[in-house]
């Protein structure tokens, strides 16, 4: 147990597939993996009150409070705690690292227990519908059989997306922030990018880095440079480094890096090479690559969403150009064609696909409306 002012988290990591292998979309059985996870708040008597995070690419299961590996406080502590928007004291908070990821979820840097090294490229194929699977598995585990809420920003969004195909039943309201049904084709680009810098450092040694006592550092870091920009804004970037110059008054005539902006890049990347594994990248980017609801229900997305009870709300960023508001318009449509309940607010601001994760009030009055009239609905008490 770990506390930080009121906010307290609990968790840890559960054995999952013991008894009956999940069967994965590539074709795999996968038994005994491992999910891991954290809680916060308090599941009420009746069990109504669960919120389930879903963390976005780079994320992990440390969604408020002290993160355990980084000297900070949880990706989302602004939103989730006593008193916000995600009010640990009147839901139950539950948010897990993804299968394939690298903080305690089987992934590929985890050992097969097959051959006793790591997975390496081993591991199967994952996709964001395989994700969701293994959540489930964790509810059923923690005995939470109806969510209140799943909700998530950017891949998490498409896991909540697919929570809400999946497992309609489970589901009371979906919040899928700065996503889309389906991943495109400069998105697709992009990752491709990503991951052939990975491919293309030697330390990589074909996926095998871990037994040869190496680590891809060089191309983990380029990957995240350039996914780094497209989750800003170019209004952003101008407004915060402009061409100022780092630590010197001329350029250099070289290339070190002479701009502010070169200096930041190069600071996320150094920095996320410390906590994430190169070939997780590769995996968790190819299962946003191969996510397409409208492609599973023969190529329409309405008919995704027939039938569904589920209460939505839409919520996309006018400066997001990674998933702009049109992709978020075609849910909606497609949520309209299905007479689904669903809200669609387009948030004026130019932070940029990354505006979930910042201080942006107009965000959280959003959230925190919605999360109101939802449980109002569901007959949870009020604030």
């Amino acid at each position: 147990m770990a506390e930080v002012g009121k906010i307290v988290g609990e968790g840890g990591e559960v054995e999952l597939g013991k008894e009956k292998p999940l069967r994965l979309d590539c074709g795999v059985d996968l038994g005994s993996f491992t999910v891991a996870y954290q809680t916060y708040g308090r599941l009420n008597a009746d069990r109504s009150n669960a919120i389930l995070v879903c963390h976005a690419l780079t994320g992990d299961q440390y969604v408020a409070g002290p993160h355990p590996a980084q000297a900070k406080p949880g990706w989302w502590d602004r939103v989730v705690g006593p008193g916000r928007p995600l009010d640990t004291e009147r839901f139950y908070i539950i948010c897990s690292n993804v299968l394939g990821g690298c903080m305690g979820t089987s992934g590929p840097k985890e050992t097969n227990p097959a051959t006793g090294k790591p997975y390496s490229l081993d591991f199967p194929v994952i996709t964001i519908a395989d994700m969701v699977r293994a959540q489930a598995l964790l509810l059923d585990h923690l005995n939470v059989e109806q969510l209140f809420c799943v909700i998530g920003g950017s891949m998490g969004g498409m896991q909540v997306l697919q929570w809400a195909v999946s497992f309609p039943e489970r589901v009371f309201a979906a919040v899928p922030i700065a996503a889309a049904a389906r991943h495109s084709a400069q998105n697709i680009a992009f990752h491709e990018v990503g991951r052939q810098a990975i491919i293309a450092d030697p330390d990589w040694c074909g996926g095998d880095y871990l037994a040869h006592n190496k680590r891809p550092t060089r191309g983990l870091a380029v990957a995240r440079m350039a996914a780094h920009i497209t989750y800003l804004s170019e209004v952003a970037l101008t407004r915060k480094f402009g061409r100022a110059l780092q630590d010197r008054k001329v350029v250099t005539y070289g290339f070190d890096a002479d701009f502010q902006v070169e200096s930041y890049l190069r600071h996320q990347g150094s920095t996320f090479v410390d906590r994430f594994d190169a070939n997780s990248y590769l995996y968790i980017t190819r299962a946003m690559d191969y996510f397409d609801l409208a492609g599973e229900h023969g190529g329409t997305l309405v008919n995704a969403f027939h039938g569904t009870k589920t209460r939505f709300c839409i919520i996309s960023f006018t400066s997001d150009w990674l998933f702009p508001t049109s992709e978020s318009r075609q849910i909606v449509h497609a949520l309209n064609g299905a007479a689904a309940n669903v809200s669609f607010v387009e948030i004026d601001t130019d932070m940029g696909h990354d505006a979930f994760l910042l201080d942006e009030p107009k965000f959280t009055e959003t959230l925190q409306g919605f999360l109101n009239g939802a449980a109002e609905h569901r007959g949870l008490p009020l604030r």
